[in-house]
């Protein structure tokens, strides 16, 4: 007798089951419910479509050959029913069957199941704020969404959008805008943007290129309540801090597990979604779960966390859909691997930030490294800033965050295979990773991070971050910033401090005796390479291992005050 397999959810997570299950069984009888009008669209691809890059919301729906991914392709290439319009309600596990509703005829009935799959996604986060519910305030999830968000950006030249949430899709809404003709706010809670994804000193350059394009950022502050104009409509925000007209608000502050069925049904749910084991099962063994509605395990942190990716939906899908065939896949977890483009700005991240790591007591050494993504005279070289962090002790790779205009994903990608694996910074030291001028420097900036601390770790020398230095100098201490730059650099750019002594690099053996030996000196260049070459010298000279320090990342890491001429 063929194996009822019944899908609920039909986004990404539960397709995928769906279609690698009927390619490793072609008698199962299997069928997906779900309660939206569309099936397997790409979400991820909702904010180039009002940036335009996509001209055409139907291609998120399409094959890479233009066929659309509807309801009569599944049952004629994939061999499997799909009931759109119909919502799921209630999970009967003592009989093996899922409660249904038309959303249309308002009819229910019942689905049997042998083996149950719950993919219900994730829904935005919509905070009890007061006029919250008035209109002109869109969330961005589904293609419903997107449509609606598209139409209200129409005539937009003047008016102004307000983005309340600073995080990774409230970030991909801002170019669209601009582009559209508004004046955009970003209202973001926490002190910086992208804080599940940044430290705050790595997301203080994407911040400069945000004020740069002319976005307003609102940082630190949070949103009490949404006021309207008298039609209904939302007319203003008001914040703890401020208050600011607007005429199109998105909401962009988070999203949700969507775990209330399987609440309902008495399964295992924690605080980030539904628990599953390494096969994807829940705590029914007949019932399985991905997607954005479970729980993953972070292989760097081995905790929990939530990790809303399409990627990890379809690679909980493929595991799933082997298991319904009694095969016996694992997953063995996600790092927090994520990437984005913001304005021609590229952040990547994967593992944890130092925040992150310290925040689960663990004893970390990071460093700073900003730098040409290939070659200096290769005409597309491009900047990006980089963070590395590691274990102290054992000099495990913990993670990595890259930003920039330059080529930022394939140093991410690396350092995730790594994560995986439980790489160190020697390991990483010695990968060998690809080189030509065209992609990236002889020796790439992911291992000049990896050696800079392999330097720090072995005693060759001393740093500070930029925030460490700025404390220092913001109580007085008294200290010299040696800056070995060439005099036409530091006519470009320099710090605004007393503090400040110009040397040269090729001068600093000369000079080193016109420096004091009884005060900390910090060596910095534009990246700090230069700043490091310089502490070896100073401390070959005789001066107290102690008292040479380093900036890390140099003048171009700084994110304070400078002096900027060009």
């Amino acid at each position: 007798m063929a194996k009822k397999i019944l899908v609920i959810g039909g986004v990404a997570c539960g397709p995928k089951a769906a279609a690698r299950a009927r390619r490793l069984d072609p008698e199962a009888q299997i069928t997906i419910v779900e309660r939206g009008s569309e099936i397997s669209y790409g979400a991820c691809g909702l904010p180039f479509y009002l940036e335009g890059e996509i001209k055409d919301i139907r291609e998120l729906t399409s094959t890479p050959v233009g066929v659309p991914r509807n309801v009569g392709f599944f049952k004629a290439v994939k061999g499997v029913d799909v009931k759109i319009n119909t919502e799921a309600v209630a999970i009967n596990r003592d009989k093996k069957s899922v409660t249904v509703k038309n959303l249309e005829s308002g009819e229910t009935g019942e689905l049997e199941y042998d083996k149950l799959v719950i993919a219900t996604g994730s829904a935005p986060v919509r905070p009890p704020i007061p006029g919250i519910e008035l209109e002109g305030i869109h969330c961005l999830k589904t293609m419903d969404d997107g449509s609606a968000i598209k139409a209200a950006m129409e005539g937009a030249q003047g008016r102004t959008a307000v983005i309340v949430g600073g995080g990774l899709i409230g970030l991909e809404c801002v170019e669209p805008l601009l582009n559209a003709g508004f004046k955009v706010h970003i209202v973001e809670k926490l002190p910086f943007v992208l804080p599940a994804l940044l430290d705050e000193e790595m997301a203080k350059p994407l911040m400069g290129h945000l004020k740069a394009k002319g976005v307003t950022l609102h940082c630190g502050d949070g949103v009490e309540a949404f006021e309207g104009g008298g039609n209904g409509r939302v007319a203003k925000i008001k914040t703890e801090q401020t208050s600011i007209e607007t005429d199109l608000v998105i909401l962009a502050i988070g999203f949700r597990p969507v775990t209330d069925l399987a609440q309902a049904a008495g399964l295992d749910v924690g605080r980030m979604g539904i628990k599953v084991d390494a096969y994807m099962r829940t705590s029914d063994p007949d019932i399985y779960a991905g997607g954005d509605c479970v729980e993953s395990w972070n292989i760097v942190a081995g905790a929990p966390m939530y990790a809303p990716m399409g990627s990890t939906a379809n690679k909980h899908g493929r595991v799933i859909g082997n298991n319904l065939c009694g095969w016996s896949s694992t997953f063995s977890g996600v790092c927090g691997t994520g990437v984005c483009r913001i304005m021609g700005f590229n952040i990547a991240r994967t593992g944890l930030t130092e925040r992150d790591a310290r925040a689960a007591g663990l004893d970390v050494i990071t460093v700073l490294a900003p730098g040409p993504d290939r070659p200096h005279y290769m005409a597309e070289s491009k900047p990006i800033h980089m963070k590395l962090v590691a274990e102290s002790y054992t000099g495990r790779l913990l993670g990595v965050q890259v930003l920039g205009p330059g080529e930022v994903l394939s140093r991410v990608d690396t350092m995730a295979a790594l994560l995986k694996m439980g790489g160190t910074i020697d390991d990483l030291a010695d990968t060998d990773m690809a080189y030509a001028p065209p992609f990236s420097p002889a020796i790439d900036n992911l291992i000049t991070a990896a050696h800079i601390i392999q330097n720090k770790r072995d005693g060759l020398i001393r740093s500070y971050t930029p925030a460490q230095l700025k404390e220092k100098l913001d109580r007085g201490e008294d200290m010299v910033l040696l800056d070995v730059r060439t005099p036409k650099e530091l006519e470009m750019m320099s710090l605004p401090y007393k503090e400040v002594v110009h040397i040269p690099l090729g001068k600093v053996r000369e000079k080193a005796s016109e420096l004091p030996k009884d005060k900390e000196i910090v060596c910095l260049c534009k990246i700090s390479l230069r700043g490091y070459e310089a502490a070896r010298m100073l401390l070959g000279a005789g001066f107290d291992r102690d008292r040479i320090i380093m900036l890390d990342g140099g003048i171009l890491a700084w994110p304070y005050e400078k002096n900027v001429n060009a």
